[in-house]
């Protein structure tokens, strides 16, 4: 077996951790103190966990987030999730084949009181929204509560290696996630009266408006709170497509989580379904951690991300498919290629259109659905309660800041604390950080008659102004008072100093600096560039591209250099001529040969198209239900078992109704499911304070 660690990033430390052996069926095995049974097997070459009882299919890790059961083994005999179970030396890990066997045990359990709590404030969800409001609670000195069920504060936060758009003012724009995790978590600590319980997990809202949660995976305790506030986040849409559970697909979340929190690559070669920011941002970190990305399919006719990602992935040699699907991902025990097909008005397959590329993995990022269980239910039984960042809209990280900030304000409204309303200019700026990307502008490359000055290659109005702050002389410029606007240079012919600040801190990579002082003919071109310091090097040959993906040269670099500030983004500087020097915008950094399609067409045989991935029920099953006329999704449940697994029902259900809506029956005409009153499943004994024991 291989070793998958990633050992060179160009952003994250690599730091030294403690090595434990383990066991995987028998085989002596190195892991990491600290990281999952899942990131231990992944680094280890591993992608099979088991096999499903009902088929036999192949399982592997697929969320990373607790959610599914997919990546279920056997651990020292008992069956856990291994994304969420800590590796410990000396552990015996086995695959699940079939139905897992639980060990006898004839002893009576000690039942214990359940510890009851009530505080002004329950926040669920420690990342940016939950984190944000915390702080102004904090600020006000009210009692708070965070329950968050990773083992650090910062939520998605600690997985985005990128800087982030938004107001430098107002979001920390320009700084990276994983540092705004940081910051946001050094703030919280100042205040006393917020109290964090990390690793667990809010399980039930109840009639009795009080919250049960799991703490540290140990004890049960039934919170009461005044207020609650819900920043638990968003979940990833799933796809139905022949082959979507083998080993090797997987949500981006989960794929984030593997390379940018364990460090660890589980593919070399990847294929990206879906071109909003989440498929681009995560194609780019793919391509940080040494990965091959193959090519991007969306099925709309242009990306829904922002421009300057999808850019940034082109120019870098990335093939985007828009107006594409995927057909199917094929292998047998795990991904081996992919095929996709172009789609017509009515994002239906285009029969002779298909296009197979080899690949081992397939990542799936088709959007994003809050999680706002907890919400609805605390609102059906009359507890006060709030909903802030994704799980009361989809936006940006830096929009779920803006909004934990407001509703830690009105919160502390509700309890009495302050009389302070919400000022205006704080809503501006919420609905700023909520737009979707605006209207395209024509680039503007020409330089006139300037010695020295940036190129924005940026044309898509985003809320974004982070350049404008990184110029010391004040030379950038958005016109107004909305930071969505196109950056201008206001500098004269001789104003600039090419001191590349601006090139460093643009979150989107979208700004070069000419700099013809010294020499008109071939000026000297700035390109950002982020990967390992030792992939480039003066007197290297680079083949520059523009905006559009498309060649412009082959030239050396001349100086490879970092500004202090921003030491983990380079500075690649090459002589141009002067007439593409500003029209590059950046390097390949994969062959073009990695994107090249097969030679011949992959098809599928088998109708493996699953819906329910828990219980393996096919698209198929539900169809025929639907044509008998079945209306309601308990029917369907106690019929085929679908929405009875791990997941909750949190991944087939969008589907069901899909499926529904393709037959042609609307949304009116379908009884919803019964919603569990569990968010995740938990051992019974839980309930009634059986305190868990440690296995040996």
């Amino acid at each position: 077996m291989s070793d998958h660690r990633i050992t060179q990033h160009p952003i994250l430390p690599i730091e030294k951790r403690e090595m434990l052996s383990f066991t995987w069926q028998d085989r002596q095995l190195m892991g990491h103190q600290g990281e999952t049974i899942a990131a231990a097997l992944i680094a280890n070459g591993v992608r099979i966990f088991g096999h499903h009882h009902k088929d036999g299919s192949p399982q592997g890790i697929f969320c990373a987030n607790g959610q599914c059961a997919q990546c279920l083994i056997l651990a020292d005999g008992m069956p856990v999730k291994s994304c969420m179970t800590l590796i410990r030396p000396g552990m015996r890990l086995e695959p699940v084949e079939g139905l897992p066997h639980l060990p006898d045990d004839d002893e009576l359990p000690q039942f214990g009181n359940i510890e009851e709590l009530e505080v002004p404030v329950l926040i669920i969800g420690g990342g940016p929204a939950g984190l944000s409001a915390a702080i102004e609670l904090g600020k006000l000195g009210v009692e708070t509560l965070i329950v968050d069920d990773k083992h650090r504060l910062g939520g998605k936060l600690v997985l985005q290696t990128h800087r982030f758009f938004g107001s430098v003012d107002a979001v920390y724009a320009g700084t990276r996630g994983i540092d705004i995790a940081a910051r946001l978590e050094t703030e919280l600590n100042n205040y006393p009266s917020v109290r964090v319980w990390l690793n667990s997990t809010a399980l039930a809202v109840f009639s009795d408006k009080k919250v049960g949660v799991l703490k540290e995976g140990q004890r049960y305790v039934l919170v009461s709170p005044q207020v609650l506030l819900v920043a638990a986040g968003a979940r990833e849409k799933s796809l139905a497509f022949k082959g979507n559970t083998l080993p090797g697909v997987y949500g981006a979340g989960a794929f984030q989580t593997l390379v940018n929190r364990d460090l660890v690559r589980p593919a070399e070669r990847l294929f990206i379904i879906g071109g909003g920011n989440v498929g681009l941002i995560a194609g780019y970190h793919a391509l940080q951690a040494g990965i091959t990305v193959v090519g991007l399919a969306e099925a709309m006719s242009e990306v829904g991300g922002y421009k300057v990602h999808k850019d940034k992935l082109v120019r870098m040699g990335v093939p985007i498919y828009t107006s594409h699907t995927i057909l199917s991902a094929n292998g047998k025990d795990g991904v081996e290629s992919v095929t996709i097909a172009r789609v017509d008005g009515q994002f239906r397959p285009i029969p002779g259109s298909e296009i197979s590329f080899a690949c081992d993995s397939v990542l799936i990022a088709v959007g994003l659905d809050p999680v706002n269980e907890f919400f609805l239910k605390a609102k059906d039984f009359g507890l006060p309660v709030y909903a802030a960042g994704d799980a009361e809209e989809i936006a940006e990280a830096s929009a779920a800041i803006f909004s934990g900030k407001i509703r830690g304000l009105e919160i502390a409204k509700t309890l009495g604390v302050t009389t302070q309303e919400v000022p205006v200019e704080w809503r501006r700026t919420m609905d700023i950080l909520k737009s979707k990307p605006g209207r395209i502008q024509t680039e503007l490359t020409h330089r006139e008659n300037l010695k020295a000055g940036p190129v924005f290659h940026c044309t898509q109005e985003i809320p974004c102004n982070p350049c404008t702050s990184a110029c010391p002389k004040g030379l950038i410029i958005i016109a107004g008072d909305d930071i969505r606007k196109v950056p201008t240079f206001r500098g004269d012919a001789s104003s600039c100093s090419a001191c590349d600040r601006c090139v460093a801190f643009c979150p989107g990579l979208a700004i070069t600096v000419v700099d013809g002082r010294r020499d008109a003919e071939r000026p000297t071109v700035s390109i950002p560039y982020e990967f390992n310091r030792e992939s480039i090097n003066p007197g290297d040959l680079v083949i520059v591209l523009d905006t559009q993906g498309d060649e412009l040269g082959c030239l050396e670099v001349a100086d490879v250099r970092k500004i202090k500030a921003f030491d983990r983004t380079l500075i690649v500087r090459v002589k141009a001529p002067r007439e593409i020097a500003s029209r590059i915008a950046g390097i390949r950094v994969q062959e073009k040969l990695a994107g090249e399609p097969l030679d011949e067409v992959i098809r599928r045989i088998d109708d493996d198209e699953i819906v329910c991935r828990c219980e393996r029920v096919t698209a198929g099953e539900i169809r025929a239900l639907i044509r008998q006329g079945y209306r309601d999704l308990n029917e369907i449940k106690s019929i085929t078992r679908a929405g009875m697994g791990a997941c909750g029902s949190k991944t087939c259900t969008p589907l069901i109704h899909r499926l529904f809506r393709e037959e042609g029956i609307p949304d009116d005409q379908v009884t919803e499911r019964t919603l569990r009153p569990l968010f995740i499943e938990v051992p019974l004994g839980i309930f009634a304070g059986v305190k868990k024991e440690e296995t040996p």
